[in-house]
């Protein structure tokens, strides 16, 4: 993947001197530096604040207690991991990050997890059910409050951030039941 970007940055600075708009190039490439650094501040204090709230979460215990309610439906969806193992409370630390928005938040408790999963694979060249679950549970997204989207509508000026929560919800809702079918279906191929 890293070799296409390259040929792809290549190719637009040879394509910019051979016409001419090398200016074009450098102008972009200026103002694109200072559009990332005010994506980066809009969404940055959002991060701090969801990253914060879930080690006081997980420090406190909570995360355990929401694992343990989640318990019922994680192990319908889970079958194969023993009660009490560690990975429930990653994945149930990764769901919860993932509906409240927070894609970079949810990461290390995704990684966790699927380090944890890999524990109980029997072949460790192959994806288990339970890993593959987990990451198709991910791409479908259920997410219930979009912080970061509506971190990045609120930097840009949006009069109504909020406005896409609704369609973001019901979106996301029935992509993950989609995912969660679709691997049901085909839960004994490898």
């Amino acid at each position: 993947m890293n070799i296409i970007w390259i040929v792809f940055i290549m190719v637009g600075i040879v394509y910019s001197f051979i016409s001419g708009n090398i200016n074009n190039v450098n102008n972009e490439i200026i103002s694109s530096s200072k559009t990332s650094l005010d994506i980066f501040f809009g969404i940055f204090p959002n991060i701090i604040l969801w990253s914060g709230i879930m080690k006081v979460a997980t420090n406190s215990g909570l995360l355990n207690r929401i694992s343990n309610l989640m318990y019922p439906l994680l192990n319908k969806l889970f079958p194969d991991i023993p009660k009490g193992h560690e990975s429930i409370s990653y994945i149930s630390s990764n769901i919860t990050s993932n509906i409240l928005g927070l894609g970079s938040a949810s990461t290390p408790f995704g990684l966790k997890a699927m380090e944890s999963l890999q524990e109980l694979n029997n072949d460790k060249k192959t994806l288990s059910r339970s890993m593959r679950t987990f990451i198709i549970l991910n791409v479908g997204g259920l997410c219930i409050v979009p912080t970061t989207i509506i971190s990045l509508r609120s930097t840009y000026g949006s009069k109504d951030p909020t406005k896409v929560l609704l369609p973001i919800i019901l979106t996301t809702f029935i992509s993950t039941l989609i995912a969660l079918f679709i691997d049901r279906l085909f839960k004994g191929e490898k």
